[in-house]
């Protein structure tokens, strides 16, 4: 190979042929690295992706499958209670205190706790408040336990003084705070169950601050549990005082209807599990004891 002269800032340089060739060989080892990468990658997508690509479709397809059945299920099961199903046939109810001795029919309403959770609440804690008080139950087996997690001092003197209120009517009422608010919701909850009066008590139902119970939920819920021993739950259905106010709140009814009525109704049918929704709701405390208590490790605020 011939010798290459040139000329820097006025002095002759001459390249040698070794030079040259040397980078001659750099070149062509730059195209061969990227060809060999090239068909590396080839090789991997064909041989590693391809097929995980392909089995996470295949997973996606049965997953879709199973979505669509289990929809049309829960919409059968759904239908057919429309029909035939109803709660009060499936499992035995029977009214509370219809006995003709007064005193007995009382002895044999079981003790119930209603936990009614709070944080700063100042626009509906007497609503709340009052709705949990003016149940229909004896006034000596039922607690309601108010459990106060305000960081508002004024609001926290005003939920005290409505429960002070309240109790000087003869609603035996439970002013409870903690001294922080460590697992939140759930904390002061499994914080609520560790007072010695709740040991005497069956049952405990839940209403957060914004739930106002009818003076005949615990008529309705309790006797499930009581003259059904294997039942832990009793889930309430939800309504909006507000639903009709725009579309918007027409629609998250619709939603929280079909969540009830085809979700949940079709999976206490089916005996399969459904959560509990965090409030509306009355749970066996024997059983919520055995699921371990209320757990706040996750972002759910409620959860067993």
């Amino acid at each position: 190979m011939a010798a290459a002269n040139g000329t820097i800032g006025g002095i002759t340089t001459q390249l040698s042929p070794l030079f040259l060739e040397l980078a001659s060989f750099s070149t062509a080892s730059v195209g061969w690295d990227e060809a060999a990468a090239a068909g590396a990658w080839l090789q991997v997508r064909a041989s590693v992706l391809a097929p995980a690509l392909r089995l996470a479709e295949m997973l996606c397809l049965a997953m879709s499958v199973m979505l669509v059945l289990e929809k049309l299920t829960m919409g059968a099961v759904s239908l057919a209670k429309v029909f035939r199903w109803r709660p009060k046939r499936r499992y035995k109810w029977e009214p509370m205190g219809e006995e003709a001795d007064e005193e007995v029919g009382r002895l044999l309403f079981p003790m119930v706790i209603v936990q009614v959770p709070m944080y700063n609440e100042r626009q509906v804690y007497k609503l709340s408040i009052g709705a949990a008080c003016r149940l229909a139950w004896p006034a000596d087996r039922i607690i309601v336990q108010v459990l106060d997690d305000s960081t508002d001092p004024e609001i926290k003197d005003l939920v005290e003084l409505e429960c002070r209120t309240w109790a000087a009517a003869g609603v035996n009422v439970k002013y409870e705070i903690r001294d922080n608010r460590s697992g939140y919701k759930a904390g002061a909850l499994r914080e609520g169950m560790k007072h010695d009066y709740v040991n005497h008590c069956d049952y405990v139902a839940i209403f957060d601050a914004d739930f106002q119970p009818g003076p005949d939920f615990l008529m309705q819920t309790i006797p499930f549990l009581v003259h059904n021993p294997d039942i832990a739950l009793v889930q309430a259905r939800w309504k909006f005082v507000n639903s009709n106010e725009c579309l918007m709140t027409r629609i998250q009814e619709m939603s929280m209807d079909y969540h009830f009525k085809v979700e949940q109704e079709s999976g206490s049918t089916m005996f399969s599990l459904f959560g509990f929704n965090g409030t509306a709701g009355v749970w066996r405390i024997s059983a919520l004891n055995q699921a371990g208590g209320w757990k706040d490790r996750t972002t759910v605020e409620d959860r067993i």
